[in-house]
């Protein structure tokens, strides 16, 4: 079996005299714990951050919108979302104690949240909506970080069929996104789907697939930010760039704590956004198996629970410098797919980036110069490659078993209403629609489900053979 070049090995056993086992190991760290020269870091740090950029910015930005903040106040909540989706990233890849899954795991803003939080500001008194919203996250938080080391368990139920399956669905939920960025981003917005629009993410589509063709090395590890820059040039006599938020930025901003006021805790907010969390504890799972199964480290139950305590814990404490529910990226785990780029220290770097972004308003606005058809076309890459993985993952299970063909369909089938369908459960309960408007929670709820029904209950293992449990021994030639 071909391995890529930098995957370790597998280490043989050997039998040698006397009949101890003895197991030699790699040389040098696995490659998600590699550091890498600072210029590879730096670059490779900043091409997460502008697969994310639009991600982290998106929901302060409707959310600001809905309860109708000023220009200026919804500003200040996209940097602080900056900020806190750069200490939740360091959080999850450097890892302090249990908490961290120290995988090249990126946090940011999650968007589950949105439409709950919007409930929560309308029902609120005016100017209590952010109060009432940061006051949900926190006891949401501390929930999550609570339940992290009993959900993790639930790791044994997702073999392949069911990865496979969730994470085929992560790249297909993300799909929409990038078609709609390709088309401008805001419908509303004057010339959205319009051909020039479509015609610049096109071309930024070919421009990365030429570049990963062509060139090699480290400069084809960075082709998608390569091409965010050349797409963006291309934009520039189109009139597609927007330069007025660079104007008009200030040089030095920090997240003042409790900017909107102290969080105020009302019940029926906190039981909303506390779905919110499970939810988002249902994605990240998915997505830690994801990355582990891309980067060749398997995600086990202190993995996942280190990463879900990392999830709820920067989601207790991004209220404090008025940032939302933070949660995982999965087209950063695309990017890592397309890059073979591993270490998680380069997603700590771009963590570090999403800081001073929110410390520097106005290199906040350098990035967001990348216009949203650019992004559209590099982010129909990252998010098919996502989907792709996913397919990759299902070779794994055995697909001449029907049960796992009907898991498959049935999970795919119903994770992807939402998708093809946003409005499929517009007369459900709003509490339900939570959990039922993600595909990716309700197709990986399907898929466990149906694994269970099938694989688990009611079925006993069969015994394991003692010449099957383990690898035959390779017997040590004796001395001469």
């Amino acid at each position: 079996m071909h391995l890529p070049e930098t995957a370790a090995a597998p280490t043989p056993r050997v039998q040698p005299p006397g009949g101890t086992v003895v197991t030699t190991h790699p040389v040098g760290p696995h490659p998600v714990d590699q550091s890498l020269p600072p210029g590879k870091l730096l670059t490779s740090g900043l091409q997460h951050v502008a697969a994310m950029y639009a991600g982290v910015v998106a929901p302060p930005l409707v959310v600001g919108a809905g309860i109708g903040l000023s220009t200026a106040d919804i500003t200040f909540l996209m940097g602080a979302s900056l900020f806190t989706a750069g200490l939740a990233t360091l959080l999850q890849t450097l890892g302090i104690w249990r908490i961290g899954a120290r995988l090249p795991f990126v946090n940011g803003v999650s968007f589950a949240g949105v439409a709950p939080m919007l409930a929560i500001g309308k029902s609120a008194a005016p100017g209590h909506a952010l109060p009432a919203i940061y006051g949900a996250v926190m006891v949401a938080g501390a929930l999550g970080f609570l339940l992290a080391p009993y959900f993790c368990k639930l790791v044994r139920f997702f073999p392949p069929v069911v990865t496979g399956s969730v994470i085929t669905l992560i790249g297909l939920s993300l799909l929409p996104v990038a078609a709609n960025w390709a088309q401008g981003g805001n419908a509303s917005a004057p010339g959205y789907a319009s051909r020039s629009n479509i015609a610049l993410a096109a071309a930024t589509l070919v421009i990365v697939l030429a570049l990963r063709r062509l060139l090699s090395g480290f400069l084809q590890q960075v082709a998608i930010l390569i091409g965010l820059v050349l797409g963006t040039l291309l934009a520039l006599p189109m009139g597609k760039t927007d330069f007025g938020e660079l104007r008009h930025a200030d040089l030095v901003g920090f997240p003042t704590p409790f900017h909107f006021g102290a969080p105020e805790f009302q019940i029926a907010a906190i039981l909303s956004m506390c779905v919110v969390m499970l939810v988002c504890m249902t994605e990240s799972t998915a997505d830690i198996l994801a990355l582990g199964k891309i980067v060749e480290r398997p995600a086990d139950e202190a993995t996942l629970a280190a990463g879900l305590r990392a999830d709820a814990l920067g989601s207790a404490l991004s209220p404090v410098f008025n940032g939302f529910m933070a949660s995982a990226f999965a087209q950063n785990i695309g990017l890592v797919a397309i890059t073979k780029v591993r270490s998680r220290f380069v997603v700590a770097v771009g963590g570090g980036i999403l800081v001073l972004l929110g410390l520097c308003p106005v290199l906040a606005s350098v990035i967001a110069l990348v216009p949203q058809p650019v992004l559209g076309g590099a982010g129909l890459v990252l998010f098919g490659t996502v989907a792709a993985s996913g397919i990759r993952t299902l070779t794994e299970a055995d697909l001449e078993d029907g049960d796992n063909l009907l898991i498959i369909a049935a999970a795919i089938g119903v994770g992807i209403i939402p998708v093809i369908a946003p409005d499929f459960y517009a007369h459900f309960d709003p509490h339900l629609r939570i959990v039922l408007d993600s595909g990716i929670s309700t197709g990986c709820l399907v898929a466990v489900a149906l694994n269970l029904a099938f694989h688990h209950l009611g079925r006993h293992p069969a015994p394991t053979t003692p010449a099957l449990a383990d690898p035959p021994l390779l017997p040590v030639p004796e001395p001469r």
